[in-house]
């Protein structure tokens, strides 16, 4: 895995994905004591990033493969990413999604064309599953985040906040990530590795669900002792991927940990200060820039706001609840 291929997957993407903008805004810097800069994600194709990755992975895949089809598991967001790929591309696609993920989700992804197939994640297996359903149908698995192409093409998110960092003179700062396997915190390590070796990438996990923090602080891939029980679904997984790991633990600074009431909070702030929907999984890097400012250091961070498909009726909870 390196920056070959992802400048290479930013070939493929262009025309086809949004350049996702850089907000700013004063009301966060007083809450954060510092200048928040935040890449808007949750305004990506399917509302996140994870349409970077599916595009990715099914542009690159030989014509004959492509023809017979797709399938990937997820709580949501790669779901629709690799359904709108595989429909732009012309290709069946089956969705292996948990039965508890967002009602907002499963619709879209249906909607997108994509055959879902529910499972429960407290019991069951989705690797499992999803090995079986591609052996018997001859379709070719597109991992969410263990797979080259799609960390590649999770990578060219931070192509972009290179160069827009650049461009507003931030020399140097924290790039704060919303973490689950890690897919998107590796491709933007290895993007500013390259082209912003002075911005350090950071995973920001929901507490309880924190092995990736807990992974490098040990040196070795931790499990989650639980896979449901937070509000942040789209970036609960077990571990650490294999081909993610090494690349954040050698790249990457020390995890952060929010609480639900300080995502929840962020929500709001993102709503109230910028206008935009961000989803819990989405909002916990605005949290610990928010809510944590002795742990990050520097005048400037970076947040990556990383999806915005949340149930209308979950949200219009969270912004009327009390702060």
């Amino acid at each position: 895995m390196n920056i070959d291929r992802i400048r290479a997957a930013a070939e493929r993407l262009n025309g086809h994905v949004r350049t996702t903008p850089l907000l700013h805004n004063e009301a966060l810097n007083a809450i954060a004591g510092r200048r928040v800069w935040v890449k808007a994600e949750c305004l990506q194709h399917t509302g996140s990033f994870k349409f970077r990755g599916g595009w990715s992975a099914v542009s690159a895949l030989p014509n004959e493969v492509r023809k017979r089809g797709v399938i990937a598991f997820s709580s949501g967001n790669h779901a629709q990413g690799v359904a709108r790929a595989a429909r732009a591309h012309g290709a069946p696609c089956v969705i292996i999604m948990p039965a508890d993920a967002p009602a907002v989700k499963i619709a879209n992804t249906r909607a997108l064309g994509a055959e879902v197939v529910l499972y429960d994640r407290a019991t069951e297996d989705r690797d499992a599953i999803g090995a079986s359903l591609s052996a018997a149908r001859g379709l070719t698995l597109v991992k969410p985040f263990d797979e080259p192409e799609v960390i590649a093409g999770q990578g060219t998110c931070g192509l972009e906040i290179a160069a827009q960092a650049a461009a507003q003179g931030i020399t140097k700062a924290d790039v704060l990530i919303c973490c689950g396997g890690g897919g998107l915190t590796s491709g933007i390590a290895l993007a500013l590795e390259a082209d912003a070796p002075s911005l350090t990438a950071r995973p920001v996990e929901p507490e309880g669900f924190d092995d990736v923090t807990r992974s490098l602080a040990s040196g070795q891939r931790q499990r989650n002792a639980a896979m449901t029980g937070s509000i942040c679904d789209a970036i609960v997984t077990p571990t650490p991927g294999e081909l993610t790991f090494p690349i954040i633990q050698r790249l990457c600074g020390a995890g952060l940990v929010v609480t639900e009431a300080e995502v929840k909070a962020a929500m709001r702030a993102a709503f109230d200060h910028l206008r935009i929907v961000v989803e819990p999984g989405g909002a916990v890097a605005l949290a610990a820039a928010l809510f944590h400012p002795n742990e990050i250091t520097g005048e400037d961070v970076i947040v990556v706001t990383t999806g915005g498909n949340v149930d209308a009726a979950f949200f219009a909870n969270v912004l009327t609840e009390s702060a």
